[in-house]
């Protein structure tokens, strides 16, 4: 399967040099053939397991990240906010 990784990058806002266009495609390459290979939903048993439970963390409160920071790498900001295309009419 040949993916498209310059337009993958574009869409993404990533640099990627000449040299490692080859090993990213592999790569991707490498995870669509494993996401293929996974069963099909229907063959699992959809009823959750007691076993199976996840161990919940507590809640706590914690300082977040600046705004500032946050907007740091969008390509466009006006008054605190990204700037991105309309996508409605």
């Amino acid at each position: 399967m040949e993916i498209d990784v310059r337009h993958i990058a574009k869409l993404s806002y990533l640099k990627i040099e000449d040299d490692e266009i080859e090993t990213y495609q592999k790569q991707m390459s490498d995870i669509i053939q494993m996401v293929e290979a996974l069963p099909d939903q229907a063959d699992f048993d959809a009823k959750p397991k007691v076993e199976d439970a996840m161990q919940l963390r507590e809640d706590e409160v914690r300082p977040s990240t600046p705004r500032d920071k946050l907007l740091q790498n969008a390509p466009q900001v006006e008054a605190g906010c990204v700037v991105v295309p309309k996508t409605l009419e």
